[in-house]
């Protein structure tokens, strides 16, 4: 989708807005209808790209009211622009795809509120690649997706990294399909931070008839069901040290011997494990083996989490999910989710990454298909909202700073960086992640900064003095 494809329908009432919505949207090649004379959009505006910008003069007026406002303007995020002072929220208007710009917006002010608005219509019409049923929009999960088909067809072992719930066993499957000699063979899954202690060697060596009580048949371990094929180690970082050294042992033989047995059994498998731990921290403090580790990175590849893949992603697996939940035949009743959930979700943060947004779509996709719609207000709206509220609790605020702070932390800020900041959290309603977007960083690089800077939200700017402030390069400008 292009921003020639928005098209934005401007109720002004007696606000005289109209004209300033033209002049800022000069830069941007959009369509701006002047829609006063209108009682509601062109039925077309249902199959385009389109925004409503209406002033609330036009609630005292004969032609709108609340209870129908949202027949009035479908499915069309409104953007109301408010005769209040700055501040005032998306929940003192009506319609669930509201956002709220105060009288007096600026230029800039506008034109970041419709770019966020274009992104989100931009995710529910973009097309994922799909491989293996992995969705991948961003460059960094395009990238890494690259370079799993790049190291696939090969024997050496490979290590993932990864938050917990990014994916990694899909990673893991992939690796193995697509290797042309051991993809034939089994793909045997262990977490190795379940193995009971005690039973590391029956369960990963096997053991031979009578080893033991209560051994009435031979056992094959771990190695020997993997042999031809991959073995696949989640967890690695959760095995204790002295594990590790004998599973060092047999990838270096690549042989196992059987408890109770004295028959070595030749081993051809390749190896791949995960681990939510950062392996070279866990090696400097002892808790992990540089042998078994250099041994398991052959291969390294870095698992982006959910908010490094940004909303188009996220919404890309949330509206797949839904899809598969709600199946295509009530899908094709129903119409592609409404504006308010995809907002919503695209504004959450989620810890527990794409299995924690699986759960979510799967809740949503179980409602929607019980009560046969989307409609806000009943069960969709509930889950959606406990959602957020969870959130919220997930992710702390910084610590509260006051506007003028102590001059002793002040003297290593830049301030003109501080600035900045605010202004962008400004400029997007104090939304951490449209705001790191628009900055070109991560929500946790706007977060540290925020912690740095001690900015809190409706922080004001500081004054800066040019003959103090820094001149250092601005990492957000990079």
């Amino acid at each position: 989708m292009n921003q020639s494809d928005l098209v934005i329908y401007v109720w002004e009432g007696q606000a005289d807005i109209a004209e300033r919505v033209e002049r800022c949207m000069l830069s941007m090649d959009v369509e701006v209808v002047r829609a006063d004379g209108l009682n509601a959009p062109p039925l077309a505006a249902s199959s385009q790209n389109a925004i409503s910008i209406v002033s609330v003069s036009v609630l005292e007026g004969a032609r709108f009211s609340r209870q129908h406002i949202e027949g009035t303007f479908g499915g069309m995020p409104v953007l109301w622009v408010s005769s209040n002072l700055r501040g005032a929220t998306a929940g003192s208007y009506a319609n669930e795809y509201s956002h709220v710009l105060p009288f007096d917006f600026t230029g800039a002010e506008l034109r970041a509120m419709l770019a966020r608005i274009l992104q989100r219509l931009q995710s529910s019409h973009h097309q994922p690649q799909r491989s293996d049923d992995i969705i991948a929009v961003a460059d960094c999960m395009l990238g890494l997706l690259n370079d799993v088909d790049t190291f696939a067809d090969c024997e050496h072992s490979v290590l993932i990294s990864g938050e917990t719930g990014t994916g990694k066993e899909r990673i893991a499957e992939r690796l193995h399909v697509r290797n042309t000699h051991y993809g034939q063979g089994p793909f045997v899954v262990v977490n190795c931070g379940a193995i009971p202690d005690g039973l590391f060697e029956s369960l990963f060596f096997g053991h031979a008839k009578g080893s033991f009580t209560g051994a009435v048949t031979a056992h094959k371990g771990f190695f020997e069901q993997a042999s031809g094929g991959t073995l696949f180690l989640d967890e690695i970082a959760d095995l204790p040290l002295y594990q590790q050294v004998k599973l060092l042992r047999v990838l270096e033989e690549r042989t196992v011997t059987r408890l109770g047995s004295a028959t070595p059994v030749r081993l051809d498998f390749r190896l791949v494990a995960a681990t939510n731990k950062p392996l070279r921290d866990q090696v400097h403090a002892g808790r992990f083996r540089a042998d078994l580790f250099f041994r398991l990175a052959v291969v390294e590849l870095q698992m982006p989490s959910l908010e490094e893949r940004g909303e188009a992603d996220k919404l890309a697996i949330f509206a797949s999910i839904l899809h598969k939940v709600v199946g295509e035949e009530l899908m094709a009743e129903l119409g592609e989710p409404p504006f308010f959930i995809l907002d919503a979700v695209a504004q959450m943060y989620f810890p527990g990454n794409v299995r924690e947004l699986r759960n979510l779509a799967e809740r949503i996709g179980v409602a929607a298909r019980q009560t046969r719609n989307w409609l806000a207000g009943g069960a969709t709206e509930r889950i959606l909202q406990q959602a957020q509220n969870l959130s919220a609790l997930t992710l702390p605020p910084p610590p509260a700073g006051a506007s003028e702070p102590p001059p002793a932390s002040r003297a290593n800020w830049d301030l003109e960086e501080r600035n900045r900041i605010i202004a962008a959290l400004g400029a997007n309603d104090w939304k951490r992640q449209n705001t790191a977007q628009q900055l070109g960083i991560s929500r946790k690089v706007l977060w540290e900064k925020m912690r740095k800077y001690q900015i809190s939200d409706g922080e004001p700017e500081v004054p800066v003095s040019t003959s103090s402030a820094p001149e250092i390069e601005d990492e957000i400008d990079r």
